[in-house]
């Protein structure tokens, strides 16, 4: 079985699921600060079959912990926080969480729902390569290509075509590509996408005309 990932600063709440996980067979790892939770994210996720988060974290929140993951990794991201508020909730799942338990829970239900996610998980049958028309990428390498050639992208900017590659043909607006590529908290003008993508448009020479302009609402990414 692989590992459970615990990224959560509360002493006490690691003691009790490192110990009641471990009586029932799953190995976790504990990370107790959100910067060491990104440099070990950066180095791979190998073994780590799932990931319990919260998002109140010394250092950097649980929601920028969560987008930086989903830029290279569909692994199972379970929120635990005592955040309740619904739009905290409905944020937490933009950003691609699988579930967003509100503290105090029970161990018991933490560890099925666990369980069940890494299950369907290991069942899941994905392709590393993402298409659409002439543009394809790799988010496990962070690959781009056009016609089969590689280009460079900034981070940015392969961010942004990942999050329009998995919403193809849906119009996009600005807002949710700022929430998601530079976070809730981000306070300057929405301007900053749309220069990204001139940027992105150009890296991807004749296929950049594959993003097209919603003119009063976003972008949309199309086969052709």
């Amino acid at each position: 079985m692989k590992k459970i990932l615990v990224i959560e600063d509360t002493q006490q709440i690691c003691d009790v699921i490192r110990i009641y996980f471990n009586n029932e067979g799953a190995e976790t790892v504990i990370i107790q600060d959100g910067q060491k939770a990104l440099d070990f994210i950066d180095k791979g996720l190998n073994g780590i079959g799932l990931i319990l988060l919260d998002i109140m974290l010394p250092n950097t929140d649980g929601f920028t912990i969560c987008r930086k993951i989903r830029m290279t990794s569909d692994i199972p991201v379970i929120f635990i926080t005592a955040r309740g508020r619904e739009e905290d909730i409905l944020y937490g799942y933009t950003l691609g969480c699988d579930d967003y338990i509100v503290k105090p829970f029970s161990l018991a239900e933490l560890y099925a729902k666990c369980m069940a996610f890494m299950r369907r998980a290991e069942g899941r049958v994905l392709s590393d390569i993402m298409e659409c028309g002439s543009i394809s990428i790799n988010p496990n390498t962070l690959q781009c290509f056009v016609d089969g050639s590689e280009i460079e992208l900034t981070p940015k900017a392969f961010a942004i075509l990942h999050y329009l590659m998995n919403h193809i043909d849906w119009t996009v607006d600005r807002d949710t590509l700022l929430n998601n590529i530079w976070g809730y908290d981000y306070f300057g003008s929405d301007r900053v996408v749309d220069n990204h993508i001139r940027l992105l448009r150009k890296s991807l020479g004749k296929s950049g005309r594959q993003i097209k302009t919603v003119v009063g609402r976003g972008y949309r990414l199309t086969k052709n």
